[in-house]
């Protein structure tokens, strides 16, 4: 069986239902196997979205996408850069 791909959205439910279930006096053994992921997928998930609001991992994603392009743009002007010291270089 493949692996699935899951949304920040759809990792912060199931990390609140697993609170639900722990609650109500489940295992975590108990309440990852009635999710249907496994136990170090599930401290993964709650180390990285633990305590986030739907709302919060949005954003989150969306400034990781907006550094990720930044980093880009940086790393095209320091190229650029380097081009044109060489070149200054060479007319002198």
């Amino acid at each position: 069986m493949g692996k699935r791909k899951y949304t920040a959205e759809e990792i912060i439910a199931k990390l609140h239902e697993a609170e639900v279930l722990q609650s109500q006096g489940k295992s975590i053994a108990e309440s990852v196997r009635q999710l249907g992921i496994s136990d170090m997928t599930y401290y993964k998930w709650r180390k990285e979205y633990g305590g986030l609001r739907v709302d919060q991992a949005k954003r989150f994603k969306q400034m990781e996408q907006e550094n990720q392009r930044l980093r880009k743009v940086v790393a095209d002007l320091t190229i650029d850069n380097s081009i044109l010291k060489e070149a200054a270089r060479g007319n002198f």
